[in-house]
């Protein structure tokens, strides 16, 4: 027997009290931070411009859940922590949801499981291309102003896969069957680009065909900014190289060692050895040099960067890459290369907590575009987060705490003839910030 009204077994009494607990509440729900999120979607329209994308097929008169509300539906799931379709069975009915996307508590219910489905196996490559395009003009608007440089970090992760997914590739190294998206970001988490691939290291052809799309976009809104790009060694490839210099685009990049760039720096190494002994303390001795050196591979030498750095573990040295002209080696390390290592907590983030990885549909579309509703999700929460007061806590919060602190709160919806109220716990310990976040998301730019 499955009746909510039943009440709850196994409670203990408090202090002689019995404890009686029914699921008959009503017209409740625990995720009220929804109507937050509602609103960093009026203000960025991400569901508005992803639904502008597709051709919707069916008829007019026939439509009961439209594109833009399905899309929106279906990044507040995610975003408060269903990440999979099927939950929308069960949360469809939900007042908060309804909400969230322009229906009263007393209209008709979301999007079904079924409906959700057939929506993420609609597009197909001609719109999933013009999505692309539209996520980054939804990046350009995220600016108040016209920005004079940006920085975008360019990395990849790997997707494990459980089935027989189009594009899937076993990759040795992860010991796994999986993708390879390629994710950007710019320095300051906004969510950039994604593009779904095989589980394979990508190639400087592949790097540099995807950084020309990305480039072109970016700059049919601002043809007159400049445009930094970090990543790791695996993307220093010599037609990177070649483009960005042919392009106008600043580029600083990490480089493999080789036997090559080591013979550059083993008077460095040595004396730094010397000085790291002679200190007889645990504190890491770092020192720098900077010299033009290519691959053979490079159409010319570049300027190279190495971090020579020697502790108790021994001598660890890295090099980088860049064709920016000024700035000393130690601040183009520690200030512009070691920052890139952000783009890791943005991909945690949209990864791990918005469970980007749940690419397990059998059509490569279909799981492009689920990278797309995720990367909605990000924007939705990255909006938030960006409405804070800059010295408060949550400021600086990943995605989860904000879901636990701002979006599972418990409300009970009243539906009035001409309002609808909100009854939220006295208790919340939150309450005071959710107001002021609030207050600040009209300032988001659109």
């Amino acid at each position: 027997m499955n009746d909510p009204t039943l009440p709850l077994e196994g409670l203990s009494p408090v202090n002689g009290k019995a404890i009686v607990a029914r699921f008959d509440g009503g017209s409740l729900s625990s995720d009220s931070g929804l109507i937050a999120l509602a609103e960093v979607d009026k203000r960025l329209r991400v569901a508005a411009t992803l639904a502008a994308c597709i051709d919707d097929p069916r008829r007019p008169e026939m439509v009961s859940h439209r594109l833009d509300e399905m899309i929106g539906f279906r990044m507040c799931m995610i975003a408060a922590g269903y990440e999979d379709a099927n939950d929308a069975s069960r949360l469809r009915t939900d007042p908060l949801f309804k909400m969230a996307g322009g229906r009263l508590p007393c209209d008709e219910d979301l999007a079904s499981q079924s409906t959700i489905c057939r929506l993420e196996n609609l597009p197909d490559r001609r719109m999933l291309l013009a999505m692309g395009h539209a996520m980054i003009g939804l990046y350009c608007r995220s600016f108040r102003t016209v920005p004079s440089q940006i920085v975008l970090d360019i990395d990849d992760t790997f997707d494990t896969v459980h089935g027989e997914q189009q594009l899937r590739l076993f990759n040795a190294h992860h010991d796994e069957y999986g993708f390879q998206p390629i994710v950007v970001f710019d320095d300051e988490g906004r969510f950039v680009a994604a593009v779904l691939r095989p589980a394979k290291r990508p190639r400087g052809r592949e790097i540099r065909a995807h950084l020309r799309r990305l480039v072109r976009s970016i700059r049919r809104h601002w043809p007159h900014t400049r445009i930094l790009i970090r990543g790791d060694s695996h993307y220093c490839a010599p037609e990177v190289l070649d483009w960005c210099r042919a392009n106008g685009i600043a580029f600083i990049f990490g480089v493999a060692t080789t036997s090559t760039l080591r013979k550059r720096v083993a008077t460095v190494e040595a004396s730094t050895t010397r000085r790291f002994e002679r200190a007889k303390t645990q504190t890491k001795v770092r020192r720098f040099k900077e010299f033009h050196d290519g691959a053979a591979s490079w159409s010319r030498t570049e300027r190279i960067i190495a971090r020579v750095e020697v502790g108790s573990q021994g001598c660890d040295t890295r090099f980088i890459v860049t064709n920016l002209p000024g700035g000393r080696a130690r601040t183009l390390y520690e200030r512009v290369y070691c920052r890139r290592g952000m783009a890791e907590n943005h991909i945690k983030s949209w990864k791990t907590h918005l469970a980007a990885d749940r690419t397990s549909c059998s059509k490569a579309t279909a799981n492009q575009f689920r990278l797309f509703l995720h990367a909605g999700a990000y924007w939705l929460m990255w909006g938030l987060r960006a409405a804070m007061p800059k010295r408060a806590a949550l400021r600086l919060a990943q995605f989860d705490t904000l879901r636990v602190r701002l979006i599972k709160i418990a409300a009970r919806v009243v539906e009035m003839k001409t309002r609808i109220c909100l009854h939220l716990p006295t208790s919340c310990p939150d309450h005071a910030i959710l107001r002021i976040v609030l207050s600040r998301i009209p300032r988001l730019a659109m």
